[in-house]
């Protein structure tokens, strides 16, 4: 009961995953242009070199006050995270705002070398105010497991294609999550998946792609609200969109003790 006070709380008016303009989806596969504003979760997180930033890693937002990210995206550099964004390259968009971080949370068993616990949180300097083009993620049951199948969005400005350009407009693409038990096949990801990661896509034509790590895996509830599932972790060496190697994410109903603790704590 205190998780979803603090939830209603943290919300405010706008409710967690119920965006003012609903994404366009279908059940077609295939990358699009998103409706603008309609992921208003989705972070841009930006290191700086020289005296610019670039981006570099997708993240969400899940309160007025943490950005949900993964472990992986986090360097030594100086970074900013853009809220509110639909085109990069759009310097004055209306509704977006830049934030600095003040503190960032890797979880401490983070292993870079077997890819297990690649999550992070961001704390930012200031809380944001939730409007329209801001808003927070859900968060999903803890442990919740999601059915082969089902439908779910990845989001994000990564490469359009293996070896591409990142995207100035932020994409979606239908990603089915690939359940467990086929995707630790020796054929497809094997031992390199556990149960604290999910996998969706695999059909060899959309996946995540570099830059889009970091970022959510939407998947919408009965009710209309949308929860972030995942968190884009790894694909494959091969490419981005090869055969039975779905793109990975961390799985964050694993992880919402954590989060909670790690939120609360700091």
């Amino acid at each position: 009961m205190k998780f979803v006070i603090l939830a209603l709380f943290v919300a405010g008016a706008y409710g967690c995953g119920l965006p003012t303009f609903p994404p366009t989806i279908t059940r077609v596969v295939g990358g699009d242009d998103v409706r603008p504003h309609s992921w208003p979760w989705q972070v841009s997180l930006q290191y700086k070199r020289g005296s610019s930033f670039h981006h570099t890693c997708g993240g969400t937002l899940i309160s007025n006050q943490w950005v949900l990210t993964a472990a992986h995206c986090i360097g030594s550099y100086t970074y900013r995270v853009y809220i509110g964004k639909h085109n990069l390259k759009n310097d004055n968009e209306e509704g977006s705002i830049a934030i600095s971080p003040a503190k960032i949370i890797i979880h401490d068993l983070w292993d870079s070398y077997r890819l297990r616990n690649d999550i992070a949180l961001i704390k930012l300097e200031t809380p944001v105010e939730l409007s329209d083009t801001v808003m927070a993620a859900c968060l999903p049951n803890y442990q919740e497991v999601l059915p082969h199948a089902a439908p779910c969005y990845v989001t994000g400005w990564g490469r359009l294609w293996t070896g591409g350009p990142i995207a100035d407009i932020l994409q979606q693409a239908l990603l089915p999550v690939v359940g467990h038990s086929t995707c630790s096949k020796s054929d497809w990801w094997g031992s390199l998946v556990t149960t604290s990661m999910i996998c969706a896509g695999g059909n060899g034509d959309l996946a995540s792609c570099n830059g889009d790590s970091g970022g959510p895996l939407n998947c919408q509830n009965s009710d209309g609200s949308w929860d972030v599932h995942g968190v884009v972790s790894f694909g494959s060496s091969a490419g981005c969109n090869y055969p039975k190697k779905p793109s990975v994410f961390t799985k964050v109903s694993a992880y919402v003790n954590w989060i909670n603790n790690a939120m609360t704590k700091n």
